[in-house]
């Protein structure tokens, strides 16, 4: 079953998808050439903290593995769950992916985007665009009365039409009360399939966009999923309120209070 969220849930949902905007807003301004993925990792974490929040991913438990860090950053070849290290230092032409998940009054804020570091070259700039419209083709299509493969679809007919692959290993979800709830939501797929989108939904939407294949594999760390090939990978995600009105971003950050 797919959760239905009331006044009430959609509420604590804003609050909590406002504080996890905020912080990857200000945490994507600490990236440069020389900061450490392991000093992201920890000012994540201390901006989590002083707005009130606790990290989801920290301690995030499969199996018996538990997730050592406070955010996923990953770099380059990295698709998702980069685990913050003092050993990988940013460098002029990297690209790093910034996922950022908190807990908050008893609700999930769940947001990812991909910066450069530095200059990049033009084919990694077209990659990030296409990525970042592939996310709002996809938010775009969440409407009450469609179904998740016409968001599914929407985003692999855009990246796929400028020689790019979507992830297929990883998808999509939705988000509420748990990090994981009901439904998936792949980024390929065929119009007209999957469950029919109603009001009071909340989706985290995120295409994850391969330069090259598709393909993924998972490094020793039991974590980091890297693209086969070694090429780039890009990562942008919102959490999607869905009303009769249309999609509603709640990934938003919080207005900053005038002085």
């Amino acid at each position: 079953m797919i959760p239905i969220k009331n006044s009430e849930g959609i509420r604590r949902m804003r609050e909590a998808c406002a504080v996890a905007a905020t912080v990857l807003d200000q945490l994507k301004t600490q990236v440069s050439p020389g900061v450490t993925t392991y000093d992201l990792d920890q000012y994540a974490r201390e901006l989590i903290a002083r707005h009130g929040a606790t990290s989801a991913c920290y301690g995030y438990q499969i199996g018996s593995r538990r997730y050592p860090g406070y955010s996923c950053i990953s770099v380059n070849e990295e698709v998702v769950h980069g685990i913050g290290s003092m050993k990988r230092i940013l460098t002029d032409g990297d690209v790093v992916s910034l996922d950022i998940v908190v807990a908050y009054n008893g609700y999930i804020g769940d947001n990812a985007t991909t910066v450069p570091v530095g200059a990049i070259s033009p084919k990694i700039e077209e990659l990030l665009r296409i990525s970042r419209e592939a996310l709002d083709i996809g938010i775009a299509q969440a409407k009450v009365g469609n179904r998740i493969g016409d968001i599914s679809n929407a985003i692999q007919t855009h990246v796929e039409a400028h020689g790019f692959s979507v992830i297929r290993d990883m998808v999509g979800h939705g988000v509420g009360t748990s990090m994981h709830e009901e439904p998936q939501i792949p980024n390929y797929g065929r119009k007209g399939q999957g469950p029919k989108i109603k009001p009071g939904m909340t989706l985290a939407i995120e295409p994850m966009v391969n330069l090259g294949g598709y393909r993924t594999k998972t490094l020793s760390d039991g974590w980091t999923i890297v693209a086969a090939d070694g090429l780039p990978s890009a990562h942008f995600e919102h959490t999607v309120l869905t009303t009769e009105q249309g999609p509603e971003v709640l990934t938003i950050p919080a207005p900053v209070s005038a002085t």
